[in-house]
């Protein structure tokens, strides 16, 4: 099934650029999406029928790299960039290297959890990797190339 993923690299290509700003409005970097997307897995759910058809997600793998998410965010955090969504802490120690060092040790003001995968983050993710599928299956349909992958999907 992977010809069909393969036929589309182009298109795919295109989305991502189409879809980079609704990348940059969520609570994921570009580093942290190229992951999640690294363990997602597309299909066509109901491929043999025209009218019902759909790409899906396969987020499966997700939970299992979430964890890395919050290294990939320590490792900016470390170099100086801290993430956005972690503003509005509050005594105004946050920020800076040390607050970057409290972050990843599980000693900053960031919130529940601690190791675990964050239940909230993960349906995120979901939400907008399926978001992508739309997007993809609706660029497919756009340029006339998806009855052409939904009958390959079949193959």
């Amino acid at each position: 099934m992977s010809e069909w993923t393969d036929a589309i690299v182009g298109e795919r290509m295109a989305v991502d650029n189409q879809f980079n700003d609704r990348v940059a409005g969520s609570q994921f970097s570009s580093q942290e999406w190229g992951l999640i997307m690294t363990a997602t897995e597309f299909e066509i759910e109901n491929a043999a029928d025209p009218e019902e058809a759909r790409i899906v997600a396969d987020t499966s793998s997700l939970p299992a790299i979430m964890p890395e998410l919050e290294n990939v965010r320590s490792q900016v955090a470390a170099m100086g960039g801290a993430p956005a969504q972690q503003g509005g802490s509050s005594g105004g120690s946050g920020g800076g290297i040390l607050g970057s060092i409290k972050n990843a040790l599980g000693l900053g003001g960031g919130g529940g959890g601690g190791g675990g995968v964050d239940d909230e983050e993960l349906e995120a993710a979901e939400r907008l990797v399926q978001e992508y599928a739309d997007e993809l299956q609706a660029h497919l349909v756009e340029v006339g190339k998806w009855e052409q992958v939904r009958v390959a999907y079949q193959e």
